[in-house]
């Protein structure tokens, strides 16, 4: 168990369900106090947050369109006021807005799969790194994808794209923030049965992924959680930063 978490601070963007909340659930545990972020799934926020504080933990929610630069980095704000700090920032917000081929995308989807999926992480990452290197330590772990590597299946090559930057800006963040004691990583996902791929995705799309998976199946979000805990704990990777671990059932080997 990772003691050293254990009131530590954190921050998840993108927490009404799937990975985030599967993490949620178990930083709970763990004696992590929490603030969990959601847009338009108040309901399911809240459904985590309730599973929280039955274990006995400390959890907030906060409703926010992080799409929207200001509202992006005023949720760090709040969740530092809430909080009293920020030890951990954990960005899992992202969305694919539909499978389509580069040349058939539109404006509109481009916009929409920028401003989430980079912006939200970018303008969040911002206001976090200030904090952090004035406290003089802290903690960014970024959901990425497979799909930064890949390019994605059919029609999902913007999303993988924005994925791209940010694995980049991990890396980037890492070197910027090293000598301030602040450590940034990111998590890749495969292909995890989550309420994403019931949007994105038709069960013959899941199947085909399945086919190319070593392991023989799709991932659950609770197959992600412990690289996320152990990226947050200090006492287990106090000295790896800049890195993506990937959490696909060997569908990738880099």
């Amino acid at each position: 168990m990772s003691t050293d978490l254990n009131g530590k601070r954190c921050l998840i963007i993108g927490a009404s369900s799937g990975i985030g909340a599967a993490v949620a659930r178990r930083f709970g545990e763990l004696g992590v106090r929490l603030v969990i972020v959601c847009n338009e799934n108040r309901a399911g926020a809240d459904a985590v947050a309730d599973e929280v504080r039955q274990g006995g933990g400390l959890i907030d929610v906060l409703q926010a369109d992080v799409a929207d630069p200001k509202i992006a980095a005023q949720v760090i704000d709040d969740a530092v006021e809430l909080l009293g700090g920020l030890d951990i920032l954990i960005n899992n917000a992202g969305a694919m807005f539909g499978r389509t081929a580069i040349a058939d995308a539109t404006d509109e989807q481009y916009a929409k799969v920028i401003e989430l999926n980079i912006g939200g992480v970018f303008f969040a990452s911002r206001r976090a790194a200030a904090i952090m290197q004035a406290q003089g330590h802290g903690a960014i772990i970024n959901t990425t994808s497979i799909a930064a590597r890949t390019g994605g299946g059919g029609g999902a090559g913007l999303y993988g794209s924005a994925k791209g930057f940010v694995s980049t800006i991990t890396r980037v963040l890492a070197k910027e923030l090293a000598l301030s004691g602040v450590r940034v990583n990111g998590v890749a996902p495969g292909v995890i049965t989550t309420p994403f791929h019931e949007r994105a995705s038709t069960a013959a799309q899941l199947e085909e992924s399945r086919k190319g998976i070593p392991m023989g199946r799709l991932g659950t979000p609770e197959d992600c959680v412990g690289a996320y805990e152990f990226l947050a704990s200090a006492a287990m990777s106090g000295y790896i930063t800049g890195q993506i671990i990937e959490v696909n059932g060997g569908q990738l080997m880099p």
